[in-house]
Order: C-alpha cells, then structure tokens, then sequence
C-alpha cells in the first residue's frame, strides 16, 4: 500500500524515530497508526536485546532538590557514548524521568521504569529510545532521600558525577554544603564515620598493613601494633569526616562544619558513571 509523507511525518513527531523506520512500520501496519507505535517499540526492545552486552558507561547524572531541601532524588541514565549523552533530546527525557523519581518518591530502578510518562511506562520509553537512538540505554540507579535534617546536591560540571549530603540540620550557608558536596565528589570517601566502613575492608586493610611490615623485616607481634598505626591513616584518608578539608589541609572535614557551626554529616550519596 502507498503510505503518504504526512503520515510518516506523524509517525516521525510521535516516535522521534527516523524517516525511513517510520516509513517501515506503516507499511508492516497496514498504515495503522497505533499498530506501528507498537512495531516501533518492538524493533526498540529488539535493538535493546541486541545490544546487551555493550558497555554503556556514559550518560548522566540528575539530581533534583526540594526547596525546604528535606527531600532530594538522583539519578543516573546511561547510553554508549558521550554523543548521545549531550543530544537534547536524551537530556530532555532524563529530565522527564528524574521529575517523576522526585514527584513520586521513587527508590529503585525497578520502579522507576514501572512509572509512565505522556500515558507509557518509562521502560517502554527506553525501548524505544533504543531503537531511535541505536544505542544500549538504561537508567542504573535512583537514589531517594527524606530527612528530617537538611540536604544539599552537587552535580559536577559534565553531568558525570553527583553527589547528595545529608546533614544532622539544616544548612544555613549553602556554600558550606556545597564545599562537603565538592569533597565528596574529589576525596569519594567509604564513609561519614568510622563505624560505618564495612568491617571485611577494615580487616582487609589491618591484613595487608601487617604483611608489608613483615616483609620489611618487622616481627610479627611489631607488624601487628604498627599495622593498627597504618588503619589510623587509612581512616584519615577515607572517612569524611576525618579527612583533611581540601580548601585547608590544616583541619578535618569535621573541625570545618565545627568552626562554621554547621551541623555534622549524617550520610551521603555519590553516583559517577562507570561506577558499579
């Protein structure tokens, strides 16, 4: 059958998906419209299946804030290659998504994608996505935060790498939160606090202190009580907290919050594409 211009200009605007694909799928539909909706979203999930297992290690991190910063979301969608993580249109759907993970308290991925955008489901909207762009797309985390402290986001210039802070307050000055935001993203701290670093990295750590004392020709019972000496400046170097404030190598991340009476850090978040 003879399918005309206009429809497949219509199809185009309602898909995004190229011409000669538009073109396609009304032939394949007998010119029904909704029918190649469907055929275009099925080529998508085709392209997608084949594209499994390619790296997809570029994209962007989004981060969104409420104004009384009591709630804030991140999230991170990834592509194949930078190209497309600076296409508008890419940027402009994962702004879509990052609205409806903040608007409906969303906490994982799975429920991300079970949401529906413009009356289709956000997986569905990746599919297709896929098939118009031709690259491996997926959303590869969403982080929810509610408190009843304060929070404050940082997204590094690039869209690469984000970060969201909880604070035990409110932040009054917001550029002394931004500053632990800006140390977050440039030290990537374990932790806020000692306590909180998984205890198999500690003993890690402690195991592998103690075997290059020994093979430096420490006893072992010397290499044990150094090694503890050796933990002390892991500590300093991945517990926020503990560690030296980048803008000053003379105070701690804790004694800058101290001297500006802002409140401690409660738990942070740091997302950065190719990360697992």
């Amino acid at each position: 059958m003879s399918i005309s211009a206009k429809d497949v200009k219509l199809l185009r605007d309602k898909t995004g998906a190229g011409m000669m694909d538009c073109k396609k799928a009304l032939k394949e539909s007998g010119g029904d419209m909704d029918k190649a909706i469907e055929f275009l979203r099925k080529k998508g999930q085709k392209v997608s299946e084949k594209r499994a297992d390619r790296e997809a290690d570029q994209g962007l991190v989004l981060s969104r804030i409420s104004d009384d910063a009591t709630k804030a979301v991140m999230i991170e969608i990834n592509c194949e290659t930078d190209f497309v993580a600076r296409n508008e249109d890419f940027q402009n759907q994962a702004e879509k998504f990052l609205d409806v993970a903040f608007e409906s308290e969303i906490k994982t991925v799975a429920e991300l994608l079970d949401q529906e955008v413009d009356g289709i489901t956000i997986e569905k909207h990746l599919e297709s996505m896929v098939g118009k762009i031709g690259e491996k797309i997926e959303i590869n985390k969403v982080v929810f935060v509610e408190t009843d402290g304060g929070l404050v986001d940082y997204i590094h210039p690039g869209n690469q790498l984000g970060v969201l802070v909880e604070f035990e307050g409110q932040i009054e000055d917001d550029q002394i939160g931004k500053n632990v935001a800006m140390q977050i993203a440039a030290m990537n701290p374990l932790a806020v606090v000692r306590d909180n670093v998984d205890s198999t990295v500690v003993e890690k750590e402690l195991e592998i202190a103690k075997e290059q004392l020994i093979n430096e020709g420490k006893p072992e019972e010397i290499a044990e009580k150094a090694a503890k000496g050796k933990l002390r400046r892991f500590y300093e170097e991945r517990v926020l907290l503990e560690q030296k404030y980048v803008k000053d190598n003379g105070i701690s991340v804790k004694e800058y919050l101290e001297q500006n009476d802002a409140p401690l850090v409660r738990s942070f978040h740091r997302l950065q594409l190719g990360e697992s």
